[in-house]
């Protein structure tokens, strides 16, 4: 029998090929919002996991691409940092995740992972947290649009 299932397999070649895996989640029924995390940044760039929900799949692709770029060449993470080029015409905000839930509920692969390498507890996530088109508003933010804080579970 084989140690590691094909997805697994396919998880590490990419981690060891790119320094991460994207991995995209979608409720087939459309009641919860889609995600994308991240899946390497732990061990590639010695950096949280990153985690972002309710964009089209091909943009938190790029979001999550551009935030492994900028730690890449020296940006280092933190709760409520600012992050530019991630959305054109707007910054997003990084949050960090401390929801119970975080790990057992949406980073699942990603801690998979941090086990595979052999460390303990959990790894640091990341929410990437993004503002309404309309107005700019956070989830935070009075007068946000429903359909944005809908949109984004407060895993911070």
């Amino acid at each position: 029998m084989a140690k590691h299932s094909e997805y697994d397999q396919e998880l590490l070649a990419n981690v060891e090929k790119h320094g991460w895996q994207f991995t995209f989640v979608f409720d087939p029924d459309g009641v919860e919002p889609d995600f994308a995390y991240s899946v390497g940044f732990t061990s590639s760039l010695n950096a949280p996991e990153f985690i972002v929900f309710g964009l089209p799949q091909e943009v938190m692709s790029h979001m999550l691409w551009e935030i492994y770029r900028q730690i890449q060449t020296g940006t280092s993470p933190s709760d409520g940092m600012r992050w530019e080029n991630l959305l054109e015409g707007f910054d997003c905000i990084s949050r960090k995740a401390v929801h119970p839930g975080v790990h057992s509920q949406y980073l699942i692969s990603a801690d998979w992972f941090w086990r595979e390498q052999g460390k303990e507890g959990n790894p640091d996530v990341f929410q990437i947290v993004w503002p309404g088109a309309r107005d700019g508003l956070f989830p935070w933010d009075d007068g946000c649009h429903q359909d944005v804080i809908d949109a984004q579970p407060s895993l911070w």
